[in-house]
């Protein structure tokens, strides 16, 4: 067993519940800041994107009808796979740079950042929605609604607690959406991925990407059927996608964030950042 040689994990996307690989079979280098580790990980097309949206679109309105107490079970089944695999994601943020105290750290962050919104999923429509008084002999409800697809751009320096950081209250809110992880540590991204497939999350809910933000952010700031759009990113990128998203009339939530572990970092305004007011009208005695 000396001269054998392991198995390496080949980092794909994931789309549709499925681990496919690029349409282009593109892929990049990821090499370890600290040499010791070199992978092959999938460089995303924009036909990866649209077939990532696709697969959003249809899952979207099964995901918005279940309750909230189903929505939050799936949210804390997340958190127990991720606990129960934490010595892997350990291992591949020490890869992408983190030292072993401040991977424990995120990944214990990650983890109760998944249980806050799981708690979070039956008690928002409480805090946000509201009986209105009008002058007219008619009840008035304001109550929110999920947007629909939603795109995410991940923040480059938090390879994990970033992306769970924005995807819990999007999905949480009943909407679908597609991720562009980190360009430079993407590993933890599609381990993630994993976690998900084996957490009773439909398919198609959540739509991991790999890729260069060069390539993809104006494709997520264009596409017609991407309802809005969580960036994290520079001062041009996130002037890109307000210019870009005007055409149809795209909602853009940027983030300017730097520790994504303090309290600020989380709350129930991120979900209704992505929820939609709808006010209904309905007469007395009827």
């Amino acid at each position: 067993m000396e001269n054998r040689i392991s198995v390496q994990k080949t980092y794909k996307i994931y789309v549709d519940g499925k681990f496919p690989r690029t349409e282009s079979g593109r892929f990049f280098e990821f090499k370890s800041p600290k040499g010791n580790m070199t992978a092959n990980v999938s460089l995303c097309s924009r036909k990866d994107f649209r077939d990532a949206v696709v697969a959003a679109r249809a899952a979207q309105p099964k995901w918005a009808s279940a309750s909230a107490y189903n929505r939050g079970q799936i949210l804390y089944r997340i958190a127990e796979m991720l606990e129960g695999r934490r010595s892997q994601f350990v291992e591949e943020l020490i890869w992408e740079g983190s030292s072993e105290v401040q991977a424990q750290a995120e990944v214990s962050a990650s983890i109760d950042r998944l249980v806050y919104y799981a708690g979070w999923s039956d008690k928002y429509q409480q805090i946000f929605s509201a009986v209105n008084p009008v002058a007219s002999s008619h009840f008035n409800f304001s109550v929110l609604e999920p947007t629909g697809v939603v795109g995410i751009i991940c923040p480059e320096s938090t390879a994990l607690l970033g992306l769970v950081s924005l995807m819990a209250p999007i999905i949480v809110g009943g909407n679908s959406c597609v991720i562009l992880s980190s360009s430079s540590k993407p590993l933890s991204s599609i381990t993630f991925a994993e976690v998900l497939e084996t957490s009773d999350v439909p398919a198609g809910v959540v739509n991991i990407l790999t890729g260069m933000r060069a390539e993809l952010v104006k494709q997520f700031a264009q596409h017609m059927d991407v309802n809005a759009l969580a960036i994290c990113g520079d001062e041009n990128e996130k002037s890109l996608c307000e210019v870009e998203a005007v055409e149809n009339l795209k909602r853009v939530r940027a983030y300017d964030i730097q520790d994504w572990a303090l309290s600020l970092a989380q709350g129930p305004y991120f979900i209704s950042d992505f929820q939609e007011i709808k006010t209904t009208w309905h007469p007395i005695g009827i």
